[in-house]
């Protein structure tokens, strides 16, 4: 490691110590809370399921009545329909019942209402999801049984309790369904909606600004003149900022001078949160990051000993209002990975996420890394049919094909060379772009 470079974990934990979360609270409607992180414990209101319901087509019985002989013949009765009420139920019949309608006897139950009691010597035919009636203690599968005209036979005598969804063993009314700092998933917004929760308090959207230094670029679209190259890097910072539930304003390429940078840095600062920029943090004459920074604001944090990635930068930027300032490499591995590693859990913590590590696994690397780094490495790799790690064999921060074949990072020490068959940490894409 060269001197002056701080280490990953300290800069890492430098950063997140920064980003007190965002104190404003919208309340949104439910449906267009994804990818929102709430802003308080959300609790359900009611159990779910709100009553026993099967889990499975077949009868409601009373387990007591089949105990008695291996084969029991009941009268079929009734047919309860998800949502209806049924009638009682005659002694040696049973019910026929369908999704979401309790189980009681001598009724047809459609789904939504509510049956009456079963009583000793009756059985109920029932429907996924039908509610199970007052004194029924297990459900026999179809499967099971067998249908003549108006009576049903049961080969098996059911265990009290199988087949049978109990009320709450879900949820329980007053628990905790999402704490406070969970981002919204689709799951998330459908387990909500399942406790009738038509809006959520969440944290208001972080607002980032970002944009890239740099002569040398050029939108896609435009001729590529010589020396020029293409502005990846806008493309996949907006798309993973957006991704992360971001309000981005996109100030395009910045020409590389002083005068320009602190110009866009006074832009950025207008109303955002935090501003993000790709290229110009290094130490090339052309860098007008760090000193712009530094005229504008100040320069709390540069160069950390990473591979790829070294020249990120961290200050922050003074306006109308004071927004966090992050500087990127410019070479597009390099602006990707410091993004996924360093930004994402930094927008995290200002979105009110308490966790933000992602989980690594451990695996098996297929390759040899003889040669290490000083720095700490983030080697691009995918998973092989073996289940083991392979390698991209260009791991130069300039190659953005690695990021497309590969299917996360290696998480390599410093001066720590790899054999095949050794155990690695492995950071999945999956849990560092959302």
């Amino acid at each position: 490691m060269k001197p002056g470079l701080l280490p990953f974990d300290d800069a890492l934990a430098a950063l997140l110590a920064q980003a007190a979360p965002i104190e404003e609270v919208e309340t949104v409607d439910t449906a267009a809370a994804a990818g929102r992180v709430l802003a308080a414990d959300i609790r359900s209101t009611l159990d779910v399921p709100p009553r026993d319901n099967t889990q499975m087509d077949g009868y409601a019985v009373r387990c007591a009545d089949l105990a008695a002989a291996p084969v029991s013949r009941l009268r079929v009765s009734q047919r309860i329909l998800a949502g209806h009420p049924g009638s009682p139920l005659e002694p040696g019949t049973v019910a026929r019942i369908f999704t979401g309608g309790e189980m009681p006897v001598t009724q047809r139950i459609p789904a939504g209402h509510v049956g009456r009691p079963l009583r000793p010597g009756e059985a109920a035919r029932i429907f996924t999801g039908g509610l199970v009636p007052e004194g029924a203690d297990a459900i026999v599968m179809q499967e099971m049984a067998v249908v003549e005209g108006d009576t049903v036979a049961f080969s098996q005598c059911p265990a009290p309790g199988e087949w049978t969804r109990r009320a709450g063993e879900d949820i329980r009314s007053g628990s905790v369904i999402l704490p406070a700092g969970t981002r919204r998933s689709a799951q998330a917004t459908g387990l909500a909606a399942s406790v009738g929760l038509a809006s959520l308090p969440v944290r208001r959207a972080v607002r980032v600004a970002c944009f890239f230094t740099g002569d040398e670029l050029a939108m896609p679209g435009e001729p590529l003149r010589p020396g020029a190259i293409y502005n990846s890097n806008r493309y996949v910072l907006g798309a993973l900022l957006r991704g992360l539930g971001c309000e981005l304003t996109d100030l395009g390429n910045v020409p590389d001078s002083l005068s320009a940078t602190r110009e866009a840095l006074r832009t950025a600062a207008q109303g955002n949160d935090l501003i993000v920029t790709s290229g110009g943090v290094s130490v090339g004459e052309e860098d007008h990051v760090k000193p712009a920074v530094e005229a504008e604001g100040e320069l709390r944090m540069w160069q950390i000993a990473m591979k790829p990635g070294k020249p990120l930068a961290y200050g922050r930027v003074r306006g109308a209002t004071t927004a966090h300032f992050i500087g990127l490499p410019g070479n597009p591995v390099s602006s990707f990975v410091t993004f996924m590693l360093l930004v994402r859990p930094f927008v995290q913590r200002l979105q009110g996420m308490t966790e933000v590590a992602p989980r690594a696994l451990p695996m098996r690397a297929d390759f040899d890394w003889p040669k290490p780094d000083r720095r700490r490495e983030f080697l691009r790799a995918r998973v092989n049919a073996q289940g083991g790690l392979d390698l991209f064999p260009n791991q130069s921060s300039g190659v953005l094909t690695s990021t497309v074949w590969g299917d996360g990072l290696i998480d390599n020490p410093p001066l720590h060379a790899i054999a095949a068959g050794d155990v690695v940490r492995f950071l999945p894409f999956s849990e560092l772009v959302h």
